[in-house]
């Protein structure tokens, strides 16, 4: 199979799983490319551990995943895509390999056994120098070990299994235990002194050296023969910063798969700018940010400080947040790796050592340097570790060896910065301030309140010019709330003085000692209402202990666990709030709806290549992972695209048809006219209320947005407002209307939906 689908023009994201294997991916092809996508963009299809949900804890290089349905699956799916002419972008993990079921992954299993002496030995991110290979998966328990035993040639713990050394199987499971390559240890003991390289802090995924082309090679060759053969279009590359040497990897890649469409899980802070890398560009977080900017009212900052400032009785500064969270992810969650950082500075105080490199990472303004700005973000960081703190000497010590490229030291720190980065605040700060979380997202900064049409328009330009084949996204399995959830709470910064009324009724009727935490869970609850009382006990709990103030993943608070349960319940039950809640809740949906649909518009209409995430193309309230990997019901989808075809418009309404039909003739004009999307040009507009809207010409499409419906709404409309059209007779795509005048009212063009995709008629 030689065949190619073409050039990747529009993606549509989809969670393959064992419950959602690759025969039940293939049964969506013909809807794929009903919808107006080129691509499916699927989920890591190699040999997962066992019964993974998301594939990203790859056990075996060399096969497609059993439990997916393996390479007879692969290849029904190939055939559905290319009976419909559509073609496949995958998922790689290039970081990390999964090792919690050690049997199951061969690689690993055989290094457990041999040690050093292993043929894998040099695949995993192991620091042999300190001894045995820690392994932690120990109860927390002085006599944790006496649970060993040995079946089958193998030591078992519990459902563990671990391989035995050859002739070293004499005596009791302790005895045969100590002589092993590897040592059993308490959880606990692991984070602070495990010796082999994870992804983030998670102990069941060790780090990958795929910097060794031996081990590229044989991780990536059926990756690649894929690609040679056409059978992959496109590469998504999993976390790029957890690698050793990033350009050198993608270089590589690029070089093995030199016609394949390249785009890295790269996360960029607000201003930074993708390394040039030989890629075509990002997962497109940066996109998110700047598209959902647009529907944040930023004249409301002050109030929510404000509101946030009273909820919690302190003023929070983001800044000092970040550090401090920061510093708690690289001296506890990230121990190991910050003690293995510090050994390789032997001229400085071990503790000083750690203290420093430490307060750096916590100080380090993007998740990873990389030249020429690389230096500069150094030296940022090293001013302000210095402010913070008295370490000067180590501080000095540590950085001179870290501008040294050639130094370990220099070469590791990259890899914690990131780690740290991800922890301390994605997975940290965006659950502790809670002041407007519409912007605590993947990608984004909250200490910037909304996103100016102007400055949309600038990034929008410059995407154009320099990444244009780059991915814009909205949603995806780490985005930490849908985008309809964060379109409806943009709402509320249209509304801040009734939030801040209504809210601070809830949290005295229904106390909890986090007041940051409660403001956090009332935002979701409006933003998703109605949500299904399990989806949101689950939220809270995840949200309550990622945060780490009140309760923890290590140590949960019963107690005040209780009482969050109690504060969702009421939720549902307490009269005092309950009614209120959801009666809001319904009030300003219409104008989430609105929002919803613009940010669609933009981000499937300007540069780059659109993804949908699955099931997002009706209305859709998923939180963070794993409810945003809950399935998708395609049979609706399919029926309510059947009826749009069929001439039905519908109403922007709870059926999400609105959305659906949006979606389908944006990416269907990308995908049959082309030429209409090869430009970028901000377009002006006339009169009165010319800030509530966003308009852009593509080269001979033209897509305007509605922004701000409820303050629009409250000034009077759109009233005289104008938008001069490029060519004297355009249709819309999305009402079938014709406007024939040069000059068209946004009273008569954003009439029946807030959005419309112009088109010259032919």
């Amino acid at each position: 199979m030689t065949d190619t689908a073409g050039p990747v023009g529009a993606t549509y994201r989809v969670q393959v799983r064992p419950d959602f294997d690759l025969d039940a991916t293939a049964g969506l092809a013909g809807y794929l490319a009903d919808l107006g996508v080129t691509h499916l963009y699927s989920a890591p299809l190699l040999t997962a551990a066992p019964g993974s949900t998301h594939g990203y804890d790859v056990v075996d290089h060399r096969q497609v995943n059993p439990e997916l349905g393996g390479e007879p699956a692969r290849q029904r799916l190939l055939r559905a895509l290319r009976s419909v002419g559509l073609g496949l972008v995958v998922d790689i993990v290039p970081n990390h390999a999964g090792v919690a079921v050690p049997a199951a992954n061969p690689a690993w299993w055989d290094v457990l056994r041999r040690g050093r002496d292993s043929a894998y030995a040099n695949w995993f991110d192991i620091d042999w120098a300190r001894g045995r290979l820690l392994l932690p998966v120990l109860a927390e328990s002085p006599d944790a070990l006496d649970a060993l035993t040995i079946v089958d040639g193998e030591l078992r713990y519990h459902e563990h299994r671990f391989p035995i050394a050859d002739g070293t199987g004499d005596g009791s499971p302790r005895e045969v235990h100590d002589r092993q390559h590897y040592e059993l240890v308490c959880w606990r003991r692991g984070d602070a002194e495990l010796t082999y390289r994870r992804f983030f802090a998670v102990s069941s995924l060790a780090g990958l050296r795929v910097e060794d082309p031996a081990v590229f090679a044989a991780t990536h060759e059926l990756i690649l023969a894929w690609a040679a053969n056409g059978e992959v279009d496109g590469i998504r590359v999993d976390h790029p910063d957890g690698l050793r040497d990033p350009a050198g990897y993608l270089a590589r890649l690029r070089d093995a798969a030199p016609d394949t469409w390249l785009i890295v899980e790269k996360i960029l802070e607000y201003g930074e700018e993708l390394p040039a890398w030989p890629v075509d560009g990002t997962t497109g977080y940066d996109a998110l940010a700047a598209v959902c900017g647009l529907f944040v009212d930023g004249d409301a900052e002050a109030d929510f400080t404000a509101l946030d400032t009273r909820l919690t009785g302190r003023a929070t500064s983001w800044a000092d947040l970040t550090h401090d969270t920061k510093l708690g992810a690289a001296t506890r969650l990230l121990a190991a790796e910050l003690t293995r950082l510090a050994a390789l500075a032997p001229e400085v105080d071990a503790d000083a050592a750690r203290a420093a490199l430490a307060e750096l990472a916590a100080a380090f303004p993007v998740y990873r340097g990389y030249p020429p700005d690389g230096v500069r973000h150094l030296a940022n960081a090293r001013a302000e570790a210095g402010r913070r703190t008295d370490l000067t000497g180590a501080l000095d010590a540590v950085t001179r060896r870290l501008r040294d490229p050639d130094d370990e030291l220099a070469r590791r720190f990259p890899q914690f910065t990131g780690a740290v980065m991800a922890k301390g605040v994605e997975d940290t700060a965006y659950y502790r301030w809670s002041r407007f979380v519409a912007l605590n997202e993947v990608g984004g900064s909250p200490t910037h309140f909304g996103t100016l049409p102007g400055r949309f328009h600038r990034f929008a330009v410059a995407r154009h010019d320099r990444w244009p084949t780059s991915m814009t996204t909205l949603s995806t399995h780490d985005t930490k709330r849908g985008e309809d959830v964060r379109a409806r709470l943009a709402v509320l910064a249209e509304l801040p003085q009734r939030w801040a009324q209504l809210v601070t009724g809830w949290m005295a009727a229904v106390p909890l000692p986090d007041a940051a935490l409660a403001h956090l869970l009332w935002q979701t609850a409006v933003g998703a209402w109605p949500v299904e009382r399990e989806r949101l006990h689950a939220y809270a709990e995840k949200a309550a202990r990622e945060a780490a103030v009140s309760t923890g993943w290590t140590d949960p608070d019963p107690a005040f666990e209780q009482a969050m349960h109690a504060l969702v319940d009421a939720m549902y039950d307490a009269p005092a709030v309950s009614g209120e809640l959801a009666a809001f809740a319904a009030e300003i949906t219409p104008a989430g709806w609105s929002n919803s649909l613009g940010q669609k518009l933009i981000q499937l209409a300007m540069p780059g290549v659109p993804d949908t995430y699955q099931g997002t193309e009706l209305w859709d309230n998923s939180l963070v992972d794993p409810d945003n990997r809950r399935p998708a019901d395609f049979g609706v989808r399919r029926e309510l695209l059947a009826r749009l075809d069929a001439g039905w418009r519908p109403a922007v309404d709870d059926t999400g048809a609105a959305k659906l039909l949006v979606v389908s003739r944006t990416l269907r004009a990308r995908r049959d006219r082309p030429e209409l999307f090869g430009d970028y040009q901000p377009m002006l507009v006339h009169g009165p209320a010319a800030r509530h809207a966003v308009a852009f010409d593509r080269g001979g499409a033209v897509a305007v947005a509605t922004r701000l419906p409820l303050r629009l709404a409250a000034e009077g409309g759109w009233r005289d407002t104008t938008l001069s059209l490029p060519v004297n007779q355009m249709s819309c795509l999305f009402t079938g209307r014709v406007y024939s005048d040069e000059r068209v009212r946004l009273a008569d063009l954003l009439a029946t939906y807030p959005v419309a995709l112009l088109v010259p008629t032919t």
